[in-house]
């Protein structure tokens, strides 16, 4: 276990995401329905970071651009680039790239900040 800061518990207010880096990862970490997560922080189709504009709902993480879904309670994949903003664009990398899951990593709470585990993926 390699268990890092990533951001201070009262910064994350419920429902909301923010964009943290520890290292070399770039994360997605949130307060999610009481949970809290830490994710990959960019798009596995076109290396957006979902915390800006993407959505969160049914348990899944949307990203803005082309609506690539992944699920966050384990990153599997739920559709990969269905609605490109750039159609013609958005369809040929879609189909040029590996559709992909999306990095979880594990969270706990230490103190006042919330910690993930770095060493971990799923």
């Amino acid at each position: 276990m390699d268990w890092k800061n990533a951001i201070k518990v009262k910064k994350l207010k419920p429902g909301k995401t923010k964009m943290v880096t520890i290292g070399a990862k770039v994360l997605m970490v949130g307060n999610i329905d009481g949970e809290y997560i830490a994710t990959e922080g960019l798009c596995r189709h076109m290396r957006w970071p979902l915390a800006i504009g993407g959505k969160i709902k049914d348990g899944c993480i949307r990203c803005p651009l082309h609506q690539t879904t992944h699920q966050l309670s384990d990153g599997d994949l739920v559709e990969w680039s269905p609605f490109p903003i750039f159609p013609a664009y958005g369809r040929l990398l879609g189909k040029l790239s590996k559709p992909k899951d999306l990095k979880i990593y594990p969270t706990r709470i230490e103190g006042e900040h919330l910690q993930v585990d770095t060493s971990s993926e799923s």
